[in-house]
C-alpha cells in the first residue's frame, strides 16, 4: 500500500469530516477531533465532541468523557464516502497479506503513525482553530487497545499546544 497517497486521503476525509460536523454541530461547541482505528487496522474513522455533550456529564467523569473518544457526542460521523473508500483499501490490503505477522506488525504501526501525522499536520496549520476560533483538542486512539501509557503522552504533546494538553498530562498522572 501507498502511505503517501493513504495520508493524503486520510488528510481530506479528516478535513470533509471536520467540515461537516462543524457546520452541522458548530453551535453545540466542538472542543475535540480524533482520528481512530481497530487492533486490526481495518479502519480509519472520525469521532467528534462537543461542549453541550459534556454539561451532560457528571463531574466526577467529566475528564474520562472529554478526553476519551468512545464517549463522544459524535463517532464515525462526517465524510462517511471518504472513510469509507478508506476502510475498504486497507480491507484488501490486508486481505492480500493476512498469513504475514511481520507485515501486519509494520502495516498496522504505519497507519496508526499515518492518521497521527495527519493530525499533527492539521494542527499545524492551525486548520482546526481557523474553523472553531479556538482550540480544540486533538487526537489519535485505537479501539480495544491500549496504547503504553508513554506513548499515550507523546500523542498528547505532538497533537496538542493548548490547555488541553497540560490538563490530559495532570490527569494521566492520576491513573496508577
Amino acid at each position: 500500500m501507498d502511505f503517501e497517497i493513504l495520508k493524503g486521503q486520510i488528510e481530506n476525509a479528516a478535513k470533509k469530516a471536520f467540515l461537516e460536523m462543524y457546520e452541522k454541530h458548530g453551535t453545540e461547541g466542538i472542543c475535540s477531533f480524533a482520528l481512530y482505528s481497530d487492533e486490526g487496522a481495518m479502519t480509519v474513522c472520525p469521532a467528534t465532541n462537543t461542549l453541550e455533550m459534556l454539561e451532560t456529564v457528571d463531574e466526577d467523569d467529566i475528564l474520562y468523557y472529554k478526553y476519551e473518544p468512545a464517549e463522544w457526542a459524535y463517532e464515525m460521523e462526517g465524510a462517511h464516502h471518504e472513510f469509507e473508500e478508506i476502510c475498504t483499501r486497507l480491507r484488501a490490503a490486508l486481505d492480500e497479506n493476512e498469513e504475514d505477522d511481520q507485515w501486519f506488525g509494520d502495516f498496522q504501526a504505519q497507519l496508526y503513525s499515518t492518521c497521527i501525522e495527519v493530525l499533527e499536520k492539521l494542527k499545524d496549520e492551525n486548520f482546526f482553530t481557523q474553523i472553531t476560533g479556538k482550540d480544540i483538542f486533538v487526537t489519535f486512539t485505537v479501539s480495544d487497545y491500549e496504547f503504553q501509557n508513554e506513548d499515550l503522552e507523546k500523542i498528547i504533546i505532538r497533537l496538542n499546544d493548548n490547555e488541553y494538553k497540560n490538563e490530559y498530562l495532570e490527569w494521566m498522572a492520576t491513573w496508577h
